[in-house]
């Protein structure tokens, strides 16, 4: 049975313990990421996030090229435990998304808009955070795990080479996903009443 909108959001949690196992086909998979990125909002209309999906081996693939990265920067005695962590969470999934936002549409609105210039970064990461939650919840309610990694801007130059993408795309996250083989983590909260005021 479908969820509802609070009860999809409140059953998102991350998950890093994954499987390269899928319910549904690529091609839904591929739909519920055009899904958000047509119908998720942005400021200004701006439509400036770009979203890249990797399956199959272009998925191992993006792994490999993370792994190699931090190879060259961490230290050999710690890169053991950064390996096990990428090869035994992210890269044992089923796919990832890429998310990215087009530079050169953040330019073109400060130049239309100079006296909001030095928002339209900030409003453009605005912008990709909302499509992550809308994939992410979507992903999560037909049966997938996922999680939030940075490796940018590490690994940015090599996957920009790597998928010829525009060299204007500048990567903001990674989402890799597959179906959990364990549960979440505990989540605490904090008191709502120090997050969220009213005044009536």
């Amino acid at each position: 049975m479908a969820l509802n909108f609070k009860e999809a959001l409140q059953n998102r949690r991350t998950y890093y313990t994954i499987s390269n196992k899928s319910l549904i086909s690529d091609k839904e998979i591929e739909d519920i990421v055009k899904f958000a990125v047509t119908h998720v909002p942005s400021a200004f209309n701006s439509q400036s996030p770009r979203v890249v999906l990797l399956l199959g081996e272009n998925h191992k693939k993006l792994w490999e090229i993370t792994k190699e990265t931090l190879r060259k920067i961490v230290p050999a005695e710690a890169f053991k435990s950064t390996e096990d962590k990428i090869d035994g969470s992210f890269a044992a999934g089923y796919g990832t998304v890429l998310y990215f936002e087009d530079q050169s549409v953040v330019k073109g609105l400060q130049d239309a808009f100079p006296a909001y210039s030095d928002n339209f970064p900030v409003w453009s990461n605005h912008t990709s955070a909302m499509h992550q939650l809308a994939i992410w919840t979507m992903l999560e309610e037909v049966g997938f795990g996922a999680s939030l990694q940075h490796y940018n801007p590490l690994i940015d130059e090599e996957v920009v080479k790597t998928w010829n993408l525009p060299s204007t795309w500048k990567l903001v996250a990674q989402m890799p996903f597959g179906v959990p083989t364990q549960g979440p983590g505990e989540k605490s909260f904090q008191p709502i009443d120090e997050r969220v005021k009213v005044f009536k």
